[in-house]
């Protein structure tokens, strides 16, 4: 088996040292495991990918090598440089310091890098590590996801369909705020929304009178709505969403079609 993890917190992010542990145990002593990850952190740029100029990369060792460009970049260097001759059986993105539930998956480098490895026809994983009061006094903050992922993930590859056609499945994955022991369980899960929760900005003026702006998160220890990702996570679940590229509301396409008649 050979994996290829990137990530968008940069190479040298703690979550990727994590990442790397349980793809090695996923491979085996005969399997394979590459990198090629952000040289600088790349998050919240979603399925971005350096469209008008090039991506730098560089080998940092053995099956590891830094990209100057987005998670996407990273996954298209992987696939089309690094393993051009032998591509990846599965590709996994993390593990992101911070949630990707709800809203954040829109926003998340980690899931582009997920979603360009399914839209390349790979089986394609994005995990990320919830934050939280209890996860401050850890030796490991990621200690949740060191412990589970391997299973979580194996249990995913068990259940993907074989034979998909038009825009392929991938997964966000994203474990709870909490002790590894206190994980309540898994379950698969819809993406939520939380209430009155977006980015915005914060002006700030330099000591030279330009001014800037800051972008500025929400509160995320909001739940979303009963039984979707953010909720069970706050409750102690790591939660598991099927997601597809496909941006079509295909619940509207009925009634746009008769207002268009």
């Amino acid at each position: 088996m050979r994996i290829l993890i990137t990530n968008d917190d940069g190479i040298n992010a703690p979550g990727l040292k994590v990442l790397e542990a349980i793809a090695q145990d996923l491979v085996g002593p005969d399997g394979e495991v590459w990198v090629v990850a952000p040289a600088f952190e790349q998050s919240g740029v979603a399925h971005c990918i350096s469209y008008t100029h090039p991506t730098m990369i560089a080998q940092m060792g053995e099956r590891r090598f830094a990209a100057e460009g987005s998670p996407a970049d990273c996954v298209l260097a992987g696939l089309h440089d690094v393993l051009k001759d032998s591509p990846p059986d599965l590709i996994l993105s993390g593990v992101n310091r911070g949630n990707n539930s709800a809203e954040n998956a829109l926003y998340s480098g980690t899931l582009g890098g997920a979603m360009e490895g399914a839209l390349q026809g790979i089986r394609s994983i994005a995990l990320s590590q919830y934050l939280g009061p209890k996860t401050h006094g850890l030796d490991n903050p990621f200690e949740a996801s060191a412990v589970h992922g391997g299973d979580v993930i194996r249990k995913i590859l068990a259940a993907d369909p074989d034979g998909q056609s038009g825009y392929r499945l991938f997964y966000n994955v994203n474990f709870p705020p909490f002790p590894a022991a206190d994980v309540v369980g898994t379950v698969a899960t819809a993406q939520g929304i939380r209430p009155e929760t977006s980015f915005s900005v914060e002006p700030h003026t330099s000591p030279s009178g330009r001014r800037f702006l800051w972008a500025s998160g929400g509160n995320q220890r909001i739940g979303t709505a009963e039984g979707t990702d953010a909720d069970m996570n706050l409750k102690g679940y790591i939660t598991v969403t099927p997601m597809r590229a496909d941006l079509t509301c295909h619940d509207s396409l009925a009634r746009l079609k008769d207002a268009l008649t």
